[in-house]
């Protein structure tokens, strides 16, 4: 009887080791869905931070006097560049993708043309994508001085069609490559026209160099 009441007592022992370990796992699993869920989240805030703070240094620019206005534009931006990162990280077909990242281009632009003057649209569309647009125009024209109008026209035209895919795209670097990709189509237009790319281009860095001496030998005369 007594060993009987000791197994008895051993059993309900196990019993309790196991309830508790179970206990305890429960437990840990919650933490840790708890944390990955804090940790996503905190995630996501500092991705809505940084992207409201590369908005609000885009609307600087625009010269709005009224706050209301101010923060609504910001938060115009913020709230495209939150959701075209969105839309490009759905598991969809680049068909589909390139759909949903081209409707919320024209609504966004629609809604700039309505809230701000054309020269303020300009200005968060360059603020976009890193002012490529205008860099890239005046390189061009400084590197080929016998550019005729026509085909500074037809480069600017370009250069404003990358502008606007660019700005669908989500990092840095992809708007690059969609300039990338223009200015080798420009670059093609060009040779075409009889232009020898490489001479130019060694040209212009040679009267950049020159340019840059003459600077400093006047710093220097001035000091």
């Amino acid at each position: 009887m007594k060993k009987h009441l000791l197994l008895k007592g051993d059993n309900n022992g196990l019993f309790l080791q196991q309830a508790l370990l179970l206990l305890m796992m429960t437990a840990q699993l919650v933490l840790s869905t708890d944390l990955k869920a804090q940790t996503t989240e905190d995630k996501e805030a500092a991705f809505k931070k940084t992207l409201s703070e590369r908005s609000a240094k885009i609307v600087t620019g625009l010269n709005i006097t009224k706050p209301n206005k101010k923060e609504k534009i910001t938060q115009l931006i913020a709230g495209q560049y939150y959701d075209l990162n969105k839309v490009h990280d759905l598991a969809i077909s680049a068909e589909a993708k390139t759909s949903r990242l081209e409707a919320l281009h024209r609504k966004f632009t629609q809604k700039l043309n309505k809230k701000l003057s054309d020269s303020q649209v300009e200005l968060v569309k360059n603020g976009m994508t890193y002012n490529v647009l205008n860099v890239t125009y005046t390189a061009y024209q400084e590197m080929i001085l016998t550019l005729t109008a026509e085909q500074k026209e037809k480069i600017y035209n370009w250069l404003l069609e990358a502008r606007e895919k660019a700005m669908m795209e989500g990092s840095s670097e992809a708007k690059h490559k969609m300039f990338g990709k223009y200015k080798g189509r420009i670059n093609n237009f060009l040779s075409e026209q009889g232009y020898n790319m490489k001479a130019e281009e060694k040209a212009w860095q040679q009267r950049l160099r020159e340019k840059r001496e003459k600077d400093a030998a006047g710093k220097q005369n001035a000091a």
